[in-house]
């Protein structure tokens, strides 16, 4: 049962076909996602001639590397990122850069400007503390605030690009305030 509005006069309880509702889920989750097998011309090509299309199939890293693929993996908070751009955190319900990681965003930048023109995604993570809708929205902006500050540095704004995760793909499962502090983090992936 499930409670629906009824107008002025409150909730009320409404039963709803069980059938109704598995036959909807199956078929949205059914329906064809279009275009998800096909590769862009460049990953194409470089497949084609056998030449490596990303970073890190050359031993650097890539998309891989992302949170998503780990978890995809089971290797989210398990392995050691290879990485060679760091990880920042933030304080809880802050999305601040703080003095401390300051220096971290300006070793990633000199790595950005010493490496050619890869871009990076910069994914925002938050603790599993609030509502899936606010911590995705403070992810984004813990994810833009950790571009902004790259692009202070002298890293061009089109070579970043940013996504929230929220509090979707912790690292650390504990509900400790250390296992929270590991959560809030922008993780910079290079993407090429």
């Amino acid at each position: 049962m499930i409670q629906v509005r009824r107008g002025r006069g409150g909730w009320r309880n409404k039963k709803v076909n069980s059938a109704a509702l598995i036959f909807a889920f199956l078929a949205f989750a059914l329906v064809p996602s279009g275009c998800s097998s096909k590769k862009n011309a460049a990953q194409a090509g470089a497949a084609s001639s056998g030449a490596p299309s990303t970073l890190g199939e050359q031993g650097l890293t890539g998309p891989s590397s992302s949170s998503l693929a780990q978890f995809q993996r089971g290797t989210l908070g398990r392995s050691r990122d290879t990485s060679p751009l760091a990880d920042i955190h933030f304080d809880f319900d802050d999305y601040t850069v703080r003095p401390q990681d300051s220096e971290i965003l300006r070793r990633n930048a000199q790595w950005l400007e010493a490496h050619g023109n890869p871009r990076v995604q910069i994914e925002g993570h938050c603790d599993e503390r609030g509502s899936e809708e606010y911590n995705i929205a403070l992810g984004a902006k813990r994810a833009q605030a950790a571009k902004d500050y790259l692009v202070t540095l002298g890293v061009p704004a089109d070579r970043l690009s940013t996504i929230s995760y929220g509090k979707e793909l912790p690292l650390c499962t504990e509900h400790t305030e250390e296992c929270y502090a590991l959560n809030r983090r922008a993780h910079f992936v290079v993407l090429q």
